[in-house]
């Protein structure tokens, strides 16, 4: 039998400790500086990538790619001990509101009947008014407290009053939505869908959901790339449409629109971000041949974002060249088998002689890269948003207690009035005097 009285005050030290303060600001700090370390590793990329970057040149100094994909580091939003950190915080503050908050808004919700002077006297802010007829002074001080918004609950010689008591709920809501806002984090982590395509102007893409099922189709019907004068990329757009290939024929259009950075698209539940961009394919015309469109693979050996293709300039396929670009707008290097510059073409310039043949370039089709991310929990995330704020308005509201007391004896009354408050009491000091002058003015 004893073991249930135990039991249960081990349970409440241990609500008290995670509920405490000092380990919520603790677990901020932790949740902050994993947030700091997931944004300067690069999230979510292939194995090969970090041990490129890390297995030569350790991150710190101190974590190799092994270690660092052993610690989940390449994905550590979605990893083990973040969300467990996401959910210990989440539990303080469900804790926290139950332990202290909801006990506060309780105890503000209810009437406290002070019955004596000497109970108001040890209030923080305590006065007495002489009065001949103390029991009219409490009247105009009720209809006074009416007229400003207070509550009021009257007895024949004494009264309660309050104002602000919405403040109270306000921490209530903070905490509510911070957690709103957890759930939200978390659900969109662990079942969002997040996938980055290169399409090509012309060229479409199914989407399908995780039945297996086509949602709609994305297509592309154009691409730009606005440049500085220096050549350098500044902005990129793209002019979509979704189609509905649900019905047979041809599919009809759900949405056009255009993305560019900074300025995605939202469509039933998809967010589709204008995320990259790169070069698909190059037109060429070898000798008398036909324009033959080639697609293009990166060349990271010769740069970050260098495109290129091996083009054999024989019918047997011997005697290859190579073909490197930067940018859709050329120029187009030609390289020949020994790695000797050849020569640079203009897109849609003059051919250049390569192995006593004529090569041109007619043009260079850009592609767009656009992220499509599908994130369920973005709702209650923009949810526990809206609850926090309105929560944080309402956490200004002073929440105001106040008592009266009407004391007539045969020599002389008093009105005893003091009052309580959670916020700015300095302030609540000065106007209790102002009040009762108001109280002391009316008996003239």
């Amino acid at each position: 039998m004893s073991s249930t009285p135990s039991a249960s005050r081990s349970f409440i030290r241990l609500a008290a400790w995670i509920s405490d303060l000092r380990v919520a600001i603790g677990l901020l700090v932790v949740i902050a500086i994993a947030s700091g370390v997931g944004t300067a590793i690069p999230q979510k990329e292939p194995e090969g990538l970090y041990h490129q970057l890390y297995d030569d040149q350790p991150w710190l100094g101190l974590l190799n790619a092994d270690r660092l994909l052993d610690l989940q580091l390449d994905h550590v939003y979605s990893s083990t001990w973040f969300l467990g950190l996401l959910a210990w915080l989440g539990l303080a503050l469900v804790l926290c509101s139950w332990r202290r908050q909801w006990p506060a808004l309780q105890a503000a919700l209810r009437w406290i009947d002070y019955r004596s002077p000497r109970q108001l006297s040890k209030l923080s802010v305590a006065q007495s008014l002489p009065a001949e007829d103390a029991g009219a002074c409490l009247s105009r001080l009720e209809l006074l407290l009416r007229q400003r918004g207070w509550q009021v609950q009257r007895h024949s010689d004494r009264l309660a009053a309050r104002r602000g008591v919405l403040g109270r709920v306000g921490p209530l809501l903070v905490h509510a939505g911070l957690v709103v806002l957890l759930v939200g984090a978390a659900w969109g982590v662990l079942g969002g869908q997040r996938a980055e395509q290169f399409l090509a102007p012309g060229r479409s893409l199914d989407l399908i959901d995780s039945r297996g099922h086509s949602q709609f189709m994305l297509a592309l019907d154009a691409f730009n790339v606005e440049r500085d004068p220096a050549g350098r990329p500044e902005q990129f757009r793209s002019q979509l449409r979704l189609l509905d290939n649900s019905e047979t024929g041809d599919p009809s259009l759900l949405r056009q629109a255009e993305i560019s950075v900074n300025h995605p698209l939202r469509f039933h539940g998809v967010t589709f971000y204008q995320a990259d961009w790169s070069l698909a394919a190059i037109s060429v015309q070898l000798g008398r041949s036909p324009v033959l469109q080639l697609p293009l693979q990166t060349f990271p050996q010769l740069g970050e974002q260098v495109w290129g293709l091996v083009l054999p300039t024989r019918p047997d396929g011997s005697d290859p060249v190579l073909l490197s670009l930067s940018s859709e707008q050329g120029p187009v290097d030609v390289y020949g088998a020994d790695g000797r510059l050849i020569g640079s073409l203009a897109v849609g310039g003059e051919p250049l002689e390569v192995n006593a043949l004529p090569l041109r370039v007619s043009g260079v089709l850009p592609a767009s890269g656009i992220l499509l991310k599908r994130d369920p929990g973005v709702p209650l995330v923009y949810s526990g948003f809206a609850i926090a704020m309105v929560g944080g308005a309402l956490s200004l509201l002073a929440t105001r207690q106040l008592w009266a007391i009407a004391e007539d004896t045969p020599a002389s009354g008093r009105l005893h009035v003091a009052g309580l408050c959670n916020r700015n009491l300095t302030a609540f000091a000065t106007e209790l005097p102002l009040l009762l002058s108001r109280v002391d003015a009316g008996r003239d």
